[in-house]
């Protein structure tokens, strides 16, 4: 099984670039539009997709993302149906595919069996925002995970002993939250950024991906200087509201000068 997550990585590392990794809901506002926005994605030159999985009760999003995962469940996502969009997507393009999700669909689908599943549609990582790895680690049937990397999310908040734990464990990348709250582009990420990334690369060789609040090219370019890559999610998600009949050509507008803000400021 290829290993696109590190490959894209490696590749990046030689051009002395960063990652531009995108968020958006499985099946928002439906399941073509979907994979239309997707491919656009790709095609923009998004290094890496977070697929995120509908859930009805999404404690950790704002409220941009909670009512993305409401469209797409009223459309008739599921579990299931979002394996077969990564499997649509897969048909033509390698670009890298992160889930993000929480504990709950996934051991009602069956833990291993989702990973496995998950794995073979093409997905490359998970990132279960409430599973922590300690926890999982004291449970036999959330303990066996083959075939995904394990993304941990690390907060500012995160005690210095917890931050070992977690950057140790990572796998893929560490999405490392650039303020502490709800995911939503309404604060803009701390002005420590640096010196967070310092911090958990003290642990770790794993890239470091910052995350929330990202919204305007010059956030993107700051948080670039500091990170491997620059994650922005609930930012595309409401051009995704906003243009529920032409989200692709929104989502393609709206990135295009957050894409440039990334690898151009890394080259300087």
């Amino acid at each position: 099984m290829p290993d696109r997550l590190s490959a894209t990585f490696q590749q990046l590392r030689a051009a002395n670039q960063k990652a531009f990794i995108a968020y958006i809901a499985a099946g928002d506002p439906d399941f073509e539009k979907s994979l239309d926005i997707m491919v656009t994605l790709a095609g923009q030159g998004a290094d890496i997709i977070e697929l995120g999985l509908p859930f009805s009760d999404p404690l950790a999003d704002g409220i941009v993302n909670q009512l993305a995962a409401e469209r797409a469940l009223k459309g008739g996502m599921t579990t299931g149906r979002a394996l077969d969009l990564i499997r649509a997507f897969r048909s033509t393009h390698q670009t890298p595919i992160v889930l993000f999700t929480y504990l709950n669909p996934v051991f009602r689908y069956g833990f291993e069996k989702f990973h496995l599943d998950a794995a073979a549609a093409g997905a490359d990582g998970i990132l279960l925002l409430d599973l922590p790895p300690d926890e999982a680690a004291l449970n036999p049937d959330l303990a066996i995970g083959a075939g995904l990397k394990h993304i941990r999310l690390i907060a500012p908040t995160t005690p210095p002993a917890r931050v070992k734990l977690l950057a140790r464990s990572s796998e893929g990348f560490i999405y490392a939250l650039s303020r502490t709250g709800v995911t939503g582009a309404h604060g803009a990420p701390a002005d420590n950024i640096a010196e967070f990334v310092a911090s958990i690369k003290a642990h770790t060789d794993v890239p470091v991906c910052v995350g929330f609040g990202i919204s305007t090219p010059a956030q993107a370019a700051m948080v670039a200087m500091a990170a491997d890559g620059v994650i922005v999610g609930s930012a595309i998600v409401r051009q995704i509201e906003l243009h529920q009949n032409h989200p692709a050509e929104a989502v393609r507008e709206f990135t295009a000068p957050l894409i440039a803000a990334v690898k151009n400021r890394c080259l300087a």
